[in-house]
């Protein structure tokens, strides 16, 4: 048995912090700095949390080698299983030719790309957190961007900005009931909290979206969608959280966001000024994309994703409302079948299949004397969102009429494509659950909490920090949710805008999370370039974290205390 303890350096909660950030810091520097390959980097990274644990936290080995394993078998059960999924269903469309009928689809809108980074990275992606969430709307996004002429990394840099308002709702909810029950908060106040926080953040993504594609330019001539998606989506975020439903949040959220900018463009398309498309410049930044001038060329990638043939076609076919409606099939499959599985009947059946156990061998106490959370596995096999969507997979390829052996084909090709990203997932998940397990997360969380009534402005960066690690929001608030609250109370802070502010905080480090790094460089056929990715997101993940700590704070003041919901 192995008993944690979060100053192992003589008592000293400060040495012991400089040790245990040391995995996170050989993680981001071997990323962002010495632009090392993801499963690379994670891969090591993973050696020297696991040295941490065992020399410095006198962790047994055979205990830290088991923690490993068990955040690997998780990182792949449920979070790969749902992208692996999820990404099946875009390889059959592109197969059957309705990814690029989709893709007409959405340029019918507007072939402005300021106006499609809204609708497909900020909406449509949106949609894809609030069901399936983990990577999902990354994976399908970035390739969607690319289909239509987004050069790669450009697609990449959207998808991942845009995948960050939505996150504290994805997967219907998952991140909000996993806090309240590491918490003990109630449920609808800790989501209505968030509904108070993110919100804020809607309001911006897509001014930085539009100024993502066009600059400046791209702002002054596009702020009147930017403006309608980000009010559009924020209001009903609060609306939803606070008054309707949880689970229902960012799907109605995000249709009527979606809505709202159709709506407006075509009754007052955006003013615009001859703007270079990637096709002619901007695509020529990956060194990836071949000729064609499509941004999704070939590739020397194995089994990577390519750009529908259609993408170096005439964009003015007409399409049969037969072909449109299948092309958008798939993704109502998807939001039949998670709509019916919110039923409580179908809900209580499949759960039902669930078996909890605690890992075999793992045997680790917290200093109360009490088993860690994070021993307990879940396998709810059936009711997995990854499981959700083979099924959709499944019927998929039945209403496209694609052949058996083509389907699973498909599967083969997603497979080999994402698999360095499983490497990465799984092994970031495994460094993820070792720092956990050994007491490495409780000592950096320990110094942040050590702060005071400072504390409600470092309260988002734990959750940061957790995202930025585990590449999940429902897994930082597994990590730091119940620190936050224990910190709030000694701080006389209130442990529901903490505890909410958790989640609020995490979502701004889902952009920079290598995982999903590697997943959006993996779909756009980059992958060893996801350091320079990095560098184009980081700085927005600073500038948002910091307007979130400022937030908090003023929250947790009488300035915006008025905000928060009463416990």
């Amino acid at each position: 048995m192995y008993v944690q303890d979060d100053t192992p350096l003589g008592g000293s909660l400060v040495w012991s912090s400089l040790v245990a950030v040391l995995p996170l810091l050989t993680l981001f520097v071997l990323l962002g700095g010495l632009r090392v390959r993801a499963w690379l980097a994670s891969l090591i990274g993973l050696a020297v949390a696991l040295l941490v644990a065992v020399l410095a936290y006198r962790m047994p080995i055979d205990q830290a080698l088991l923690a490993g394993t068990e955040g690997a078998v998780f990182g792949f059960f449920p979070i790969l299983w749902i992208v692996i999924n999820a990404l099946w269903i875009y390889q059959m469309t592109v197969v059957t030719g309705h990814f690029d009928v989709l893709r007409r689809s959405f340029g019918s809108v507007s072939d402005d790309q300021r106006v499609q980074a809204v609708i497909i990275a900020f909406a449509f992606g949106a949609l894809l957190e609030a069901l399936a969430g983990f990577g999902t709307p990354v994976a399908i996004c970035t390739v969607m961007l690319m289909a239509l002429r987004f050069s790669p990394i450009k697609a990449a840099v959207v998808a991942l900005v845009a995948n960050t308002a939505p996150v504290a709702f994805g997967a219907i909810a998952v991140p909000i009931t996993t806090l309240a029950s590491v918490t003990g908060l109630p449920e609808d106040a800790l989501g209505a909290m968030v509904g108070r926080q993110t919100p804020i953040l809607a309001l911006f993504v897509p001014f930085v979206l539009v100024g993502l594609v066009d600059g400046w330019r791209g702002i002054r001539e596009t702020w009147p969608v930017a403006l309608v998606s980000g009010v559009v989506f924020g209001v009903a975020q609060f609306a939803t959280s606070n008054y309707l439903s949880l689970p229902l949040t960012d799907i109605i959220a995000a249709l009527l966001s979606a809505g709202a900018v159709v709506l407006l463009v075509r009754i007052r398309p955006p003013r615009r000024a001859a703007v270079a498309t990637d096709a002619s410049s901007d695509v020529r930044e990956s060194v990836t994309v071949g000729s064609g001038g499509t941004g999704g060329g070939a590739s020397d990638e194995p089994g990577a994703p390519q750009a529908p043939d259609g993408a170096d076609h005439d964009d003015h076919t007409r399409d049969s409302r037969r072909d449109v409606v299948l092309a958008y099939m798939p993704y109502l499959i998807v939001i039949v079948l998670f709509s019916i599985q919110q039923i409580p009947a179908v809900d209580d059946a499949l759960g039902a299949t669930t078996t909890k156990f605690n890992w075999p061998g793992l045997n680790v106490m917290t200093e109360a004397g009490k088993p860690v959370s994070t021993q307990a596995f879940t396998l709810n096999w059936l009711e997995s969102a990854g499981t959700i969507l083979l099924i959709a997979g499944i019927l998929t390829a039945l209403v496209l009429r694609l052949r058996p052996g083509a389907a699973v084909a498909a599967y083969g090709r997603t497979l080999v494509q994402l698999r360095t990203a499983i490497v990465t997932v799984m092994a970031v998940l495994a460094l993820a659950y070792v720092m956990n397990t050994s007491g490495q997360t409780l000592t950096l969380g320990g110094l942040l909490a050590g702060t005071g009534g400072f504390f409600a402005v470092l309260s988002p960066v734990l959750g940061w920090l957790g995202v930025a690690v585990t590449g999940s929001d429902t897994s930082a608030n597994s990590l730091f949710g119940s620190l936050q609250v224990t910190a709030a109370r000694g701080a006389g802070l209130d442990p529901i805008l903490l505890a909410a502010a958790n989640s609020s905080g995490g979502v701004l480090g889902k952009m920079i999370s290598p995982q999903n790094l590697a997943i959006a460089a993996s779909a756009v056929a980059m992958s060893g370039r996801e350091g320079e990715i990095l560098r184009r997101v980081l700085l927005w993940s600073l500038v948002f974290l910091a307007g979130m700590c400022v937030l908090v704070y003023l929250q947790s003041t009488p300035v915006l205390g008025w905000m928060v919901v009463p416990g």
